[in-house]
């Protein structure tokens, strides 16, 4: 459907330009058209990205135009149903852009592009092409990463047993409220469970009922008791970061004391926030398992083309690293999966973001973020579930509906082979180059 547009299109910028040949005596050379990338930052978060992308357009002599939208699935299924999706989409959803990948709409990484796609971020996956071939590829490159499994509070904060601590909590987040809750979920099963039991889960290889999923679920509660039971409540109606009135940060509110949340957050603190893991905020989880969930930005192809694949691999060179570094706010310089630890002088890490790497390099395990790599029915399932559950956190009944309803949905993505990421958790990318 888009090669009649393109024909169009050529056919007027011949005549046109054929027209300027008869105005100027001479001859120009047609205008390169830009290249469309979707993406999630918005509100000012975007400004050091759409600077970097100025920058490799100086490098390529090509225009990108950057749209930013926190509606990111529904934009794109939009843009794809009217046949018009962008040249690159950066999503955050493995499992969303590996139903892409199997729709044919993502497109498979050339040679030359597919040693950028690092694990745990983007596993290879096997498609099966229109004649039933089947192989396997990769088909989205990681270009920001974060860090999750942490708790953010101020110096001097006490940690596990801390009797007067009170647990920020904010779950509205648009389309996808909730996910701050599943975050919690996923950490809890990771650190009790180990990397293993984690990827079972994801993977939806291991039922929601069983009981060490269950037991997650009842740590949180636990969790949440330790404050008044109406906050939990409150915490549906709450943004996840914003305090209203150009005010950001759940910490900044001055009613709460820690924040399970990931390396992002860090943008709204000031050098008196610090991060640690979570088993030291929460008692009786393992201290030696040193695992971490993390997340990323991913990107994909969906309208291929030699600029398109030209951009992928600026995106994730050293080069635009260091000028995204250098665009952005201390608290905002992105992490990456290989060279983030190189920052030095002006861009050099605050003591937080400092924090940050050491236990991205040091950890024993990286996973990705469990409900990013589950299919979207049931990454949305699960997001709601979580919004429902905070309404009577210490009701086992209400508990035990919500994971049958869970369970219900796994075996229906099951049945349709919509679980095609398993690989899951890797060591940190360069660690043993690093020593």
């Amino acid at each position: 459907m888009r090669a009649p547009y393109r024909l169009v299109r050529s056919v007027l910028a011949a005549a046109l330009l054929a027209g300027a040949a008869v105005v100027s005596g001479g001859c120009a050379a047609e205008e390169k058209p830009p290249l469309v990338v979707l993406g999630p930052w918005t509100d000012g978060e975007e400004l050091p990205f759409k600077a970097t992308l100025a920058k490799i357009g100086e490098r390529t002599g090509r225009q990108y135009v950057y749209e930013g939208t926190r509606s990111l699935r529904e934009t794109l299924v939009a843009q794809l149903r009217t046949d018009a999706p962008p040249d690159v989409a950066i999503l955050n959803g493995q499992g969303e852009l590996a139903q892409y990948a199997i729709d044919g709409d993502a497109q498979p990484l050339p040679p030359k592009v597919t040693g950028k796609a690092i694990g745990p971020w983007a596993p290879r996956l096997v498609v099966r092409d229109p004649e039933g071939n089947t192989e396997e590829r990769a088909y989205w490159v990681p270009v920001r990463v974060d860090l999750k499994s942490i708790v953010w509070s101020r110096a001097g904060e006490e940690r596990a047993g801390a009797e007067d601590a009170v647990w920020c909590l904010g779950m509205a987040s648009g389309a996808t409220s909730g996910w701050p809750g599943t975050d919690w979920i996923e950490d809890l099963l990771l650190q009790r469970e180990g990397h293993y039991v984690y990827e079972q889960w994801a993977s939806g290889a291991l039922e929601w009922t069983d009981k060490r999923v269950r037991r997650a679920w009842l740590d949180w509660a636990e969790v949440l008791a330790t404050d008044a039971e109406e906050n939990a409540v409150t915490a549906l109606s709450t943004s996840f970061e914003s305090l209203g009135d150009g005010e950001f940060g759940l910490l900044n509110r001055g009613d709460c004391t820690r924040e399970h949340q990931g390396s992002f957050i860090r943008r709204h603190y000031g050098l008196d926030v610090m991060p640690a893991p979570t088993s030291d905020f929460v008692e009786g989880l393992p201290s030696d398992r040193n695992v971490f969930e993390v997340s990323g930005d991913m990107a994909a192809v969906f309208k291929p083309s030699d600029a398109a694949w030209e951009l992928i691999l600026e995106l994730t060179s050293s080069k635009a690293q260091a000028d995204w570094v250098e665009q952005a706010d201390p608290g905002e310089r992105p992490y990456f999966p290989s060279g983030t630890a190189k920052m030095t002088g002006p861009n050099a890490p605050t003591a937080g973001s400092g924090a940050v790497l050491r236990m991205f390099r040091d950890a024993g395990q990286i996973c990705l973020d469990a409900s990013d790599a589950m299919p979207s029915t049931l990454r949305g399932a699960f997001q709601r579930a979580v919004l429902e559950f905070l309404e009577k956190p210490q009701d086992r009944d209400v508990l035990d509906g919500l994971l049958a309803q869970l369970e219900a949905e796994r075996l229906l993505q099951k049945r349709a082979d919509a679980f095609v990421l398993d690989d899951l958790c890797d060591v940190p990318p360069g660690r043993s180059s690093e020593g």
